[in-house]
């Protein structure tokens, strides 16, 4: 399948071809890709352009390239939107998979400098504390914790949390007119990678979101996702508004 084009065009060439059948369900993921040999012979051109063409569909996470073995597509990663408050465990039954929270922890503290300074409280306030794990077809893809102003949510504590998760909670009960959203790429501590199922040398990406009504802080959430398995990302339109659907 020799092609008449400049050679600048033969990576991309290799690359809309492995792309569309991605796309389009013939090649699903975990599907091996013809090696670097056939799609020399394929195409009529050298490895190198080739193996250009392979390199920058991993550097886009298309696919995964394991040494001495050969190229797969790549498991499709969810995407959260940050120009709301997603809603995980609808996010999650949209596609079709099982969602299911555990629990961690249900407490009352007493906020800590950092968590007085994000709520805009004083040391030593009381202030309600959860700890939950989000799962996707039984594998950990968010590991959640949350502050909340007992002052706004004064019956959080006394919620059913196995029933309804504390962010879709908050969301059906808590008027909120400002969001704040924050992403970094972290390493997850020991105990957050055992809870995560994952080494602790993997990167997280960590969401930190604040929530406000009438300018009073209503909570503030650390969500951390294993980036091998989720991403965030959003799309709005040139006047700035989000776009949905």
């Amino acid at each position: 399948m020799k092609r008449d084009l400049p050679s600048l065009a033969l990576y991309a060439q290799v690359k809309d071809h492995i792309s569309r059948k991605i796309q389009d369900g013939t090649w699903p993921a975990g599907h091996r890709l013809p090696s670097e040999s056939e799609l020399v012979a394929q195409f009529g051109i050298s490895r190198m352009t080739v193996n250009r063409a392979l390199r920058e569909l991993m550097e886009q996470g298309r696919i995964v390239r394991v040494a001495g073995v050969g190229s797969f597509v790549a498991e499709n990663k969810p995407q959260s939107t940050l120009l709301q408050i997603a809603n995980i465990a609808s996010e999650i039954r949209q596609r079709g998979h099982d969602y299911r929270c555990e629990m961690l922890a249900v407490e009352r503290l007493a906020a800590s400098p950092d968590v007085a300074a994000w709520l805009d409280m004083r040391a030593g306030t009381s202030v309600f504390h959860s700890v939950c794990l989000h799962l996707e077809n039984d594998t950990p893809v968010q590991l959640e914790e949350r502050y909340v102003n007992p002052l706004v949510v004064p019956d959080f504590l006394e919620q059913d949390f196995a029933a309804v998760p504390p962010s879709e909670y908050l969301v059906r009960h808590v008027p909120f007119d400002q969001i704040e959203h924050v992403v970094d790429a972290v390493l997850p501590t020991a105990e957050q990678a055992a809870r995560l199922a994952m080494e602790p040398t993997d990167p997280c990406l960590l969401l930190t979101r604040r929530t406000w009504t009438r300018n009073t802080p209503v909570t503030w959430v650390r969500c951390l996702h294993p980036a091998s398995r989720y991403s965030l990302g959003s799309r709005f339109k040139a006047d700035g508004n989000p776009s949905f659907g």
